[in-house]
């Protein structure tokens, strides 16, 4: 078993995520804090590294413009990023932290930045959904 996917469970809990599912042997946590608008967000432990990320959204149209607004957005995401998969319509937010140095506080950092683009830029997620 992967020794820091306890770790990063615990810190999860104290910061008072609802865990929806959870593979300790994969290394995968699935949590919410609805409240915060923040739904499914995965967390793999995969040692040397933590991987945070939530879809956001699907784009129906390949739009460079769009893909520059989000480019544009990435400066003002203190922890983290808007990412696309490999299809080029699905968009994340996503973080990554290595595992040896793995404290509370980055993964909170990582969570507020998360709930603060979900408030913050809703309008404008939702724009480019529609995109």
């Amino acid at each position: 078993m992967n020794a820091y996917f306890d770790k990063v469970r615990d810190y999860l809990l104290e910061l008072d995520f609802s865990i929806i599912s959870q593979d300790a042997e994969e290394g995968i946590l699935v949590v919410e804090k609805e409240d915060e608008g923040m739904k499914n967000v995965v967390l793999i432990v995969s040692d040397p590294i933590v991987i945070v990320e939530q879809f956001l959204f699907e784009l129906t149209d390949e739009s460079l413009e769009v893909y520059k607004r989000l480019l544009i957005k990435n400066r003002d995401i203190i922890h983290g990023a808007f990412a696309i998969d490999e299809s080029g319509k699905k968009v994340f937010f996503r973080n990554t932290h290595e595992c040896e140095n793995l404290d509370l506080n980055e993964i909170e950092a990582t969570l507020n930045a998360l709930a603060l683009l979900l408030s913050e830029y809703t309008n404008e997620i939702i724009e480019f959904s529609k995109k």
